[in-house]
């Protein structure tokens, strides 16, 4: 893509910028940014968001060594975590909210939206799971935790396909782009 992803251009902003809108703009009490490769670029970008920037110089190790890292900057009154994928700058902050509100209703331990019976991203998990989540092997990562605990895991279903939707190659790219072009200012799908 010539460039790092994240910093790609999304509308008037590029991708982090969408995605940090999105979840701050959503019901959650505080939101964590945390930051691994081209970190001075993309925290340049953030910079004026009210995010907690948290650094893992592990990233290199994967995704879970970002969620640990997560994990570690929460502080210990923080009750769950929504985990939300950099790259998905179409899952609105209405998506959030309705996990939000389904986990305090429902009391489950793991929420996850759900689109056309295809579990999606991003996945809210209670904290009673952080010592299992630390412990967990990285080639495995959260889905061990989704096979371990399928009796504790309340599906939200929406309306929107982009919790199925991240961006990994230029494919992915020229299909949000697609999305996009035309607009003003890139709208994420409602729930």
């Amino acid at each position: 893509m010539g460039r790092p992803k994240l910093l790609l251009p999304y509308g008037d902003r590029t991708i982090i910028e969408t995605v940090v809108q999105n979840v701050v703009s959503s019901r959650a009490d505080r939101v964590l940014v945390v930051l691994g490769g081209y970190r001075r670029e993309i925290e340049e970008k953030i910079r004026g968001f009210a995010v907690k920037r948290v650094i893992n110089r592990r990233y290199q190790e994967g995704m879970l060594s970002s969620v640990r890292r997560g994990l570690s900057a929460l502080p210990p009154s923080a009750r769950a975590a929504a985990f939300i994928l950099a790259d998905q700058p179409e899952v609105a902050s209405s998506v959030i909210d309705l996990m939000i509100e389904a986990y305090r209703r429902e009391k489950k331990g793991i929420v996850l939206p759900v689109y056309r019976k295809k579990r999606g991203h991003p996945l809210l998990i209670d904290l009673k799971y952080r010592r299992e989540i630390e412990s967990l092997s990285p080639d495995i990562g959260l889905r061990g935790l989704l096979r371990e605990h399928r009796d504790d895991i309340l599906e939200v279903r929406v309306s929107s396909p982009a919790v199925l939707k991240d961006i990994d190659n230029p494919d992915d790219y020229g299909r949000v782009l697609g999305i996009i072009r035309g607009r003003v200012r890139p709208k994420p799908d409602r729930v």
